[in-house]
């Protein structure tokens, strides 16, 4: 009951016909982020693409500026040297056809994918269980490197991957209601740049269409797109 009552509360202070500048916005979402716990702050981008084409998807991995306040669980596929690299640099989950046993049994311990390059025979036997959970290792977004340290501390530095969904909708988060809203609002805009150079040739039309951030447990806010490049 004193959830909805909060929720309730929350909703009545936002104007759902009204696009906000990025900073009103953000202040609106961190003040109204009141649960028991460090809620995160969301963005959804509504982007005029079609992703079921081939030359309109839109996904990649960047480090924001500020971190993002979540530590990612890493697991490595990787023999070896490789393995003790990985190890070295944080993973949690190292491992080859071991860890591919692991997962085929459904213990996924892990929010981020890496492999190097010789183990994606093994790991592509996997794609039907990690490809719908977007884990799957790709060379386009670094995951697939022999530079594991360096793909391990990205992961861990508060690097997100963003990617268009079915309806063209990208949801990232983008830091903790903790965050001052000075950093909030720069990791805002580092990702929205991010994706505004990732647009595809395919693409016509209007590109970034709308815009809207939320706390884990708030209600949404519209965001005027025109503020992002402000």
């Amino acid at each position: 009951m004193a959830k909805n009552k909060r929720l309730t509360a929350a909703r009545a202070t936002v104007d759902t016909d009204k696009q906000y500048d990025l900073a009103a916005a953000v202040a609106l979402v961190k003040g109204n982020a009141k649960a028991k716990f460090d809620e995160t702050i969301e963005i959804s981008l509504n982007l005029g693409i079609d992703p079921r084409h081939a030359d309109q998807m839109v996904r990649g991995l960047i480090s924001l500026p500020n971190g993002t306040g979540k530590t990612l669980r890493v697991g490595v596929f990787a023999r070896g040297p490789k393995a003790e690299e990985a190890k070295a640099a944080g993973a949690e989950v190292v491992g080859a056809d071991d860890l591919a046993e692991k997962i085929q049994n459904g213990e996924i311990e892990f929010d981020r994918c890496i492999a190097t390059p010789d183990m994606m025979a093994l790991v592509g036997r996997l794609g039907k269980i990690l490809g719908p959970r977007g884990l799957m290792p790709n060379p386009r977004l670094g995951t697939v490197t022999m530079d594991v340290k360096g793909a391990v501390q990205a992961a861990k530095s508060g690097q997100v991957e963003y990617r268009a969904e079915k309806a063209g909708i990208i949801h990232a988060g983008v830091g903790k209601a903790s965050f001052d809203e000075g950093k909030l609002v720069e990791n805002i805009k580092a990702l929205v740049d991010a994706v505004q150079k990732a647009r595809p040739t395919g693409a016509k039309g209007t590109y970034l269409k709308k815009a809207a951030l939320s706390s884990t447990m708030g209600p949404g806010v519209r965001v005027d797109v025109a503020t992002f490049t402000a």
